[in-house]
């Protein structure tokens, strides 16, 4: 079995994609790499072919019609083989000595019989043509090189999540887990990097500087402009994400996880309010609205703290429609508008990345939430 089954989703790759994969044959025949070309229309299938010819214990491809990138990663893990399954989107790539200890980790648990059901670790935000980087680390969170459960984990700093970029789950978890992503639905990792943590019972912080994620694409999903055109999709994975794990199950079991679960869904809510306020339609001003309406995107937070009361919060709330809200949402609109175009000219993960301000406005919309909305 190798230790590793690498997915790399690729669709109209063919400018960087060999960036990527080269990186991940660092691991030689530790890992499979499984290339899902996803209907792409250039030379990316011709690119993922050669690599198969030419690494043939290595390297497998799939050809599938257009699905998104939700289709290549369920492609990639119906025939993953390998102990860990990691995404690697096909414009980013992994660090080959970082890559190199990880797989040594994997072989001493797996002598010692010791089972690591998650791995954690860093990721860098890169800027490659700026030449700057952001490197996103947990030792705040988590000891290094220590196996441990949820009950072992601390507080999330700001901007602090559990996204897919660091994350490596053994394959059964997220067989376990039963996690499928939507087709031609973007930010689905959001899906991915959540809905298999309650089945995760082990997991590991290693403090290896990992995944590079590439920032400056102007088709970026993660592009404001972008997220702001595709807020439907914001919203339909915010509320599949809502949806994805029984929190009054994971509750009574691990409620340091139920807590970070409950946090995350409600800052993917904060920042969907913020792009429709962006927006600034009146279309946009009754889907904010839907965000606290009759249909209940986050039921999940009834399970914070006392059901009943915080029901009646949500109820007087919703008769006030939520002023207060909507003026933390106004205000980080305000606060970000001090800053230059070009800070603000990528995501919300650049405008955290710049400016700490905006942080503190984020958690203050988050536990605005937490406190008031269903």
């Amino acid at each position: 079995m190798r230790d590793i089954t690498f997915t790399v989703p690729c669709y109209n790759s063919e400018d960087y994609m060999e960036r990527c994969i080269d990186s991940l044959l660092a691991g030689d025949e530790c890992v499979e790499i499984i290339i899902v070309d996803d209907g792409s229309t250039d030379g990316t299938g011709e690119i993922a072919d050669n690599y198969a010819r030419n690494y043939p214990e290595v390297v497998r491809v799939v050809h599938q019609e257009n699905g998104g990138h939700g289709a290549g990663v369920n492609a990639g893990l119906a025939l993953a083989t390998g102990r860990y399954f990691k995404v690697v989107d096909s414009d980013d790539w992994l660090d080959e000595d970082e890559l190199q200890k990880l797989i040594r980790n994997i072989r001493k648990w797996e002598k010692s019989g010791t089972v690591v059901d998650l791995v954690i670790c860093n990721y860098i935000y890169d800027h490659l043509y700026e030449n700057k980087t952001k490197r996103m680390g947990y030792k705040n969170v988590l000891k290094e090189n220590e196996v441990c459960g949820w009950d072992d984990i601390r507080r999330f700093g700001p901007s602090q999540y559990l996204v897919m970029h660091s994350l490596f789950f053994r394959t059964e978890v997220l067989r376990r887990s039963g996690v499928k992503l939507p087709k031609h639905t973007f930010y689905v990792d959001n899906i991915f990097a959540n809905q298999p943590l309650p089945y995760v019972k082990t997991l590991c912080y290693l403090n290896l500087d990992m995944y590079h994620y590439f920032l400056g694409r102007e088709d970026q999903s993660v592009n404001e402009q972008v997220l702001m055109k595709r807020i439907d999709q914001q919203i339909r994975v915010t509320k599949l994400v809502s949806c994805c794990a029984d929190l009054k199950k994971v509750r009574a079991q691990h409620p340091k996880l139920a807590g970070y679960l409950t946090r995350n869904i409600s800052i993917m809510m904060a920042i969907s309010s913020i792009h429709l306020l962006l927006i600034g339609t009146p279309e946009a001003y009754i889907q904010l609205r839907g965000f606290y309406g009759a249909d209940k995107v986050l039921p999940v937070m009834i399970e914070l703290d006392d059901g009943v009361r915080l029901q009646r919060a949500l109820d007087r709330e919703k008769a006030q429609d939520h002023p207060k809200y909507e003026e933390l949402c106004r205000r980080y609109l305000a606060d970000a508008q001090d800053f230059s175009e070009e800070k603000l000219a990528c995501s919300k993960i650049d405008k955290t990345f710049y400016n700490d301000q905006l942080d503190s406005c984020i958690n203050e919309i988050t536990d605005y939430l937490q406190k008031h909305l269903a």
